[in-house]
This record gives C-alpha cells, sequence and structure tokens, in this order.
C-alpha cells in the first residue's frame, strides 16, 4: 500500500486467485502446499446443504478483503467424497484452517459474521496488515490529529469494500459527529442489524450520538449557567448543567473541566452522576482522543489521591 502524503488512500483490490474451487486431486498442491506461505482456509459444502449458501458467500468476501494474506478453498463433498472421508467431515458446512501444511483450527455450521471475521483475522495477524487494516489504522491517526475530513474519506473507501465492517463504520458515525452532522451520524445507526447493533465499536459510537442528542435538548444558556455559578460555586447542580450545555456546544474539553470539578469536590455526588456522564463523553469521543486519554489521566490522579 503506497501512501501519498496528505491524502487518503483507498484500500487495495481483492486479490485475484484467492478464492478457488478444488477437489482430491488438487488438495495437496491448493492448501497442504499453498499453506506453508499463506494461510489456507477449506470450505467443505453441499449443493443441498441450506446454511453453506449463506456461509460460503461469506467466507469468499471476508477472504477476498484480506488482500492475499488468506486463500480459501471450495470443496464440494459429493464430488468429493473420499478426502471428505479422510479428513473426517461429517456434516456441513465444515470450515478448515491449514497454516504450515497442518489444520490449526475449525468450526462446524453456520457461524455469525462476527465470528467468522475473527475467525479469518486469527488467520490473518501472522501475514501482516492488510489494506483495509491500514486503512483503519491511517483514519483513527487522522482522527486523533483533528483531520476529521481525511478520516471520513478513509472509513468509506473501507466501506465500499465492506459495507459492514464494524469499524468502519463506527468510525464514520463518530466523524460525522465530530463534523457537527448530528442528523447524518443519527441516520447511520438507525435498521442496523442485531449482529451489528451489538459489536462494541459500534454500540460505543450509538451512545455517543445519544449523549450529543440528549445534551442538546437539555442544555442550557453557558453564559447564564456561568453567572450562576459564579454567584454559587458549591452549587454542583448548576456545575453540571453547565458541563451538559458545554458539551452540547462541542466545547467537549470545558464540559470535562466542569465535571472534573464536581468529582474533586464531591465523588459520589447523585450517586456518582459526575463520574457517569464523563464517562459517556469519553465513549463519545472515543478511547484514542488525546481529549480521552489526557482525562482518563486526570480522572484517576483525583480518584487515586
Amino acid at each position: 500500500m503506497i501512501i501519498n502524503p496528505g491524502k487518503a488512500t483507498a484500500p487495495a483490490a481483492a486479490s485475484p486467485g484467492a478464492v478457488k474451487d478444488g477437489d482430491t486431486a488438487s488438495f495437496v498442491n491448493d492448501v497442504i502446499k499453498a499453506s506453508m506461505t499463506v494461510p489456507v482456509v477449506v470450505d467443505f459444502w453441499a449443493t443441498w446443504c441450506g446454511p453453506c449458501k449463506t456461509l460460503t458467500p461469506l467466507l469468499e468476501r471476508l477472504v477476498q478483503q484480506a488482500g492475499g494474506r488468506v486463500r480459501l478453498v471450495k470443496i464440494d463433498i459429493d464430488k468429493n467424497q473420499d478426502l471428505a472421508a479422510q479428513l473426517r467431515i461429517q456434516s456441513v458446512p465444515t470450515v478448515y484452517a491449514f497454516v504450515g501444511g497442518r489444520p490449526t483450527d475449525a468450526f462446524v455450521g453456520a457461524q455469525p459474521e462476527s465470528k467468522v471475521r475473527a475467525f479469518i483475522e486469527r488467520l490473518t495477524r501472522t501475514a501482516g496488515a492488510s489494506p483495509i487494516d491500514e486503512a483503519l489504522d491511517l483514519a483513527q491517526q487522522a482522527v486523533a490529529e483533528g483531520e476529521t475530513g481525511t478520516a471520513t474519506e478513509l472509513y468509506g473507501q473501507v466501506l465500499q469494500q465492506d459495507p459492514r465492517h464494524p469499524k468502519a463504520l463506527a468510525g464514520l458515525i463518530r466523524c460525522r459527529l465530530a463534523s457537527g452532522d448530528l442528523k447524518g451520524a443519527r441516520s447511520m445507526t438507525q435498521g442496523l442489524p442485531a449482529d451489528l447493533a451489538t459489536n462494541a465499536d459500534i454500540a460505543a459510537a450509538v451512545s455517543a450520538v445519544d449523549l450529543v442528542e440528549q445534551s442538546r435538548k437539555a442544555s442550557g444558556n453557558v453564559a447564564d449557567l456561568r453567572r450562576k455559578l459564579q454567584a454559587q460555586p458549591e452549587d454542583n447542580d448548576t456545575r453540571f448543567d453547565l458541563s451538559v450545555a458545554l458539551f452540547a456546544q462541542g466545547l467537549a474539553e470545558g464540559a470535562i473541566d466542569e465535571l472534573l470539578a464536581i468529582i474533586r469536590a464531591e465523588r459520589a455526588w447523585k450517586d456518582d452522576a459526575a463520574r457517569k456522564q464523563l464517562v459517556r463523553i469519553f465513549d463519545a469521543l472515543g478511547p484514542t482522543h488525546p481529549l480521552t486519554i489526557a482525562s482518563c489521566r486526570r480522572l484517576s490522579s483525583i480518584l487515586f489521591s
């Protein structure tokens, strides 16, 4: 992957030859020998197998996205009964992973995309970063540097290849929030499939959207709240409201300062409300945001001093 400084780079196209049909005669070359240099996934399937019709296309898509770091060999058990018997295939779909000429991992039956993706990722970790992984790393770096537009472009390029990639979806939701497009961010969170909605990255991004919406609805006038707090510095209710108002205006650092002030003065105020709100803001910013990292340190110094 060649990086042009200052310009987002698209992930590489699907790797040609990464997916092929195999048989008993080609098994040694396609699987045993090939796995000496690159992990090989072997999909045992059958034309009459209902779950195979879902799993096989998913395997093909994920292997193609791996950019040549893993291969897929599909074997019809009805046409290769001797091979299936040798490998003790008792039901389909059955999926094996071969590394170094030997099976190292396997699963039987249709699996949710998250588990199949994890299966592929375990194999590709030793083969170096994929173009998609590199694009995600660049996007994360761009976010940390405040380059929301660059990050948005990179996440969009990943989603062109994999519209269901959870990290890219979550990243794009956060980018829309960061650019002030709350409506666009909310639209991305609506109608998500159950397996994506429960993904940790996406769930945190959805929480961020919720927090921004709630803050805008509940926020008061910053100037009025500051004047009220100046007259009554120990009024934590007003300080909390000021934090909400600041966050609603995109002033996250100021919002965090007010919450930390509450925690410093009264840690357990209203059943730990300030700390809980602070955690929501950290979720909204994302774990790698410089403000999150710095504020976590400040929180720790208060809690453990």
